[in-house]
């Protein structure tokens, strides 16, 4: 099962113009997940004269149950916005809420499937 959760999934129907991979050993299990990946994704959408890069930065997580892509953050962050989200992530204990996250919206997908 892949997730996109996304008001709008076609802003990502796309290679992600940048990735930082937070996690990949697989070793990882969480409420029965076993975690395999876990990345940031950088898609930049628009650029405006006097604001810069729009940037729309999903969490990717992978389980041994399925996959979820979903909205990290999004804005005129800056020329390096992913670089700066995924020091936050590391610095502040953020990958463990990342992955909670995931898993409930995975947890949720797979007992009320849609019809």
């Amino acid at each position: 099962m892949n997730i996109v959760d996304l008001h709008n999934p076609q802003r990502i129907n796309r290679k992600p113009d940048g990735v930082e991979v937070l996690f990949s050993s697989g070793n990882f299990v969480d409420q029965g997940f076993s975690i395999h990946r876990v990345e940031l994704r950088l898609y930049l959408e628009k650029i405006d004269e006097k604001l810069g890069q729009y940037s729309l930065i999903t969490s990717f997580v992978e389980t041994d149950k399925g996959s979820v892509e979903m909205i990290y953050d999004e804005g005129f962050r800056g020329d390096d916005s992913l670089n700066h989200s995924v020091q936050f992530l590391t610095s502040n204990l953020g990958i463990s809420g990342l992955v909670l996250r995931s898993i409930i919206t995975l947890r949720d997908r797979i007992e009320t499937p849609k019809s």
